[in-house]
């Protein structure tokens, strides 16, 4: 087959930290498939289609990207950060595996890109400078008790951790009992970080203690990092020492 699908990262949300194979890729491309506020980071231009969909689609999205890849397009499949991290590449293989058996001839490609996680942990530090785990506490594709019981154990088990939609509109209540587990699993002093909008221009970093932690200090543009109890400060930043102490 002559079309292609490359499921690509767009990175934090500056435009300076889109990798560059990335940018070459979307100057390739005769299609660009996404959710809305992602496809809109694009630039239009003559030869290429944006096609944008709303973010509880995804499976949606990935067939119909393989479906224009089978006809001959060249199609790019956008994520923000990068597309491997609670993103669209898992998505593009579900809907690979569930199609066509000549699919599996398409050429797919995944390029990484910059995570939220990554450029928000930049900016505090080195939070998650010795193990850590990454847990999206959005409860849309997954029940809200199996979140908890993961925060608990990776609190128990001394891990940094990086939240990805943390409280949203519609689930304020989640966070405020995020923060109950996360005092108990990893002590009221411990270090958490909010980091809001990274690399953009209404960029706010803010840490405290989880004993100092509201709800309201996060929204769905904020990423939050929560040390371990090896986990302090040095000036004006926050690291996680390699050794455990």
């Amino acid at each position: 087959m002559s079309g292609w699908v490359v499921v690509a990262g767009l990175g934090p949300g500056r435009e300076s930290l889109i990798v560059p194979e990335v940018a070459e890729v979307l100057a390739e491309a005769t299609d660009v498939v996404g959710y809305i506020p992602y496809v809109r980071r694009v630039t239009p231009r003559p030869g290429l289609t944006l096609h944008e969909s709303d973010n509880r689609v995804e499976l949606d999205r990935a067939t119909h990207a393989l479906e224009m890849a089978a006809d001959g397009k060249q199609v790019v499949v956008v994520s923000s950060g990068d597309p491997g991290v609670f993103a669209m590449a898992s998505a593009v293989f579900e809907a690979l595996e569930a199609g066509p058996q000549e699919w599996l001839s398409l050429d797919i490609r995944v390029l990484p890109g910059i995570t939220a996680m990554l450029a928000a942990a930049a900016r505090i530090g080195a939070p998650l400078g010795h193990d850590f785990a990454a847990i999206n506490l959005s409860d849309n594709l997954k029940p809200w008790e199996l979140i908890e019981k993961r925060l608990r154990l990776a609190g128990e088990a001394g891990f940094a951790m990086a939240f990805y939609n943390p409280r949203s509109k519609s689930r304020p209540h989640q966070f405020a009992r995020a923060l109950e587990i996360l005092r108990e699993a990893c002590g009221e002093e411990t270090l958490i970080s909010f980091a809001r909008a990274v690399s953009t221009p209404e960029e706010a970093i803010t840490t405290v203690t989880l004993a100092e932690a509201t709800p309201d200090m996060a929204d769905m543009r904020t990423m939050v990092i929560v040390g371990n109890r090896d986990t302090r400060r040095v000036g004006n930043y926050v690291y996680t020492p390699r050794s455990a102490l």
